[in-house]
């Protein structure tokens, strides 16, 4: 075993980030030792890396799940949210992946901060709702946060070795998504096969919706924010329908820095995981010569408000972009279920964000309270809506 090996826990290995997380680790044996697994419900994949990576321990959401766990699975068996926070803080880990979808993934990051483990985080919720309270934690245990997501990856890639106060803007590029092209009347009907039709990346359901609304991006403008300390008038957001360029960042002397490659999830993660050293890989390397064109165009607020509602919940700050966060949440999991149509999200955000009263300054147990709140408020609100329609 090689005496500088990573050891490190996956939140979320069987999803998309996490399964290519461990096909990183299976190119890199001597660098990576995988100690704790979590998942969902999807317990038949779960066993299946238990055997190949044999994890100290793992944990899975679905209580009902673990006892089958238990029955075959070598390694120690928890459920639950205390299952979760178990894997995040494993005394054998010293880095935690957290690639959870949702404000799930939160309270794991938290106490994985506070045990001093190094964060390589795709959950984008953890700084989207609680930004200040973990980035308070990280400067407390002087412990690392790695973006994982490949526009962060490219800003901190474009800053490194720079001086941040000579920074005059970030640039985050955006595929614009599905519904690029769509006019209004068309989203206006859009299904959820549309929604999931993403041009150029494969991700999961939910963040492939965010996609589609641009709250995606929103998210994205609110963890630079906090990740790099940069006011949200000095970021931007341009539609790069090609997806190289992952974003860009301008100095005062008006020379600017891109990040360039392949939409290719790996490739950031492997230098979440590998950082400062890179290794080699087998992702598909850009030829420029292919590229007929690189296009940039400003985003329309007005056919896509979601981004506008982050850059206002993040202005706002305290506890807002926690209800946006949640209602987002709750909201593309009701359109995934065919309970809601697409501009309904962006009508439940809208309505959930106008009717909360902020809290300036709140900790970690008044964002887990509002985020649950207001998801119960969301779903209720879907149901009437429901029965008033049917």
């Amino acid at each position: 075993m090689a005496i500088n090996m990573k050891h490190i826990s996956i939140l979320g290995s069987t999803g998309s980030i996490g399964t290519q997380t461990l096909e990183i680790v299976r190119q890199f044996p001597n660098e990576f030792k995988v100690v704790g697994l979590t998942t969902n419900k999807n317990s038949d994949l779960l066993l299946k890396q238990i055997k190949e990576f044999k994890p100290k321990a793992v944990a899975i959401m679905d209580k009902s799940k673990a006892d089958d766990l238990l029955n075959f699975s070598s390694a120690q068996v928890y459920s639950g949210i205390d299952g979760l926070n178990k894997i995040a803080t494993l005394h054998e880990a010293d880095t935690v992946v957290n690639s959870l979808v949702g404000s799930i993934g939160i309270e794991p990051t938290y106490n994985a901060i506070k045990n001093k483990k190094n964060i390589a985080l795709a959950n984008k919720e953890t700084l989207v709702a609680a930004g200040s309270v973990i980035m308070d934690e990280i400067k407390k245990n002087n412990v690392n946060l790695m973006p994982i997501d490949s526009e962060h990856s490219a800003i901190f890639q474009c800053l490194n070795g720079e001086n941040i106060k000579e920074v005059s803007k970030i640039t985050i590029t955006c595929s614009g998504g599905p519904f690029k092209d769509y006019t209004k009347q068309q989203m206006e009907n859009a299904t959820v096969q549309d929604a999931l039709n993403h041009p150029t990346w494969n991700m999961g359901n939910k963040i492939t919706i965010d996609s589609a609304t641009l709250m995606n991006k929103g998210f994205e403008v609110i963890e630079a924010h906090w990740l790099y300390g940069i006011g949200y008038g000095y970021i931007k957001v341009v539609i790069h329908p090609q997806s190289i360029v992952h974003s860009l960042v301008e100095f005062v002397d008006k020379s600017i820095i891109a990040q360039l490659g392949m939409p290719d999830m790996k490739i950031p993660i492997q230098y979440a995981l590998t950082y400062p050293k890179r290794f080699q890989n087998s992702s598909k390397p850009l030829d420029l010569t292919e590229i007929k064109n690189l296009e940039f165009s400003e985003p329309d607020f007005e056919m896509f408000p979601c981004m506008k509602y982050a850059y206002e919940a993040g202005t706002v700050g305290g506890t807002l972009p926690a209800v946006m966060n949640a209602t987002n949440e709750v909201a593309v999991h009701a359109f995934l279920e065919n309970k809601i149509r697409f501009f309904d999200i962006q009508r439940l955000i809208r309505k959930m964000m106008d009717g909360h009263n902020t809290i300036k300054s709140p900790n970690l147990k008044d964002i887990l309270d509002i985020d649950k709140l207001t998801k119960e408020r969301t779903k209720s609100i879907i149901e009437e809506e429901m029965v008033v329609n049917n």
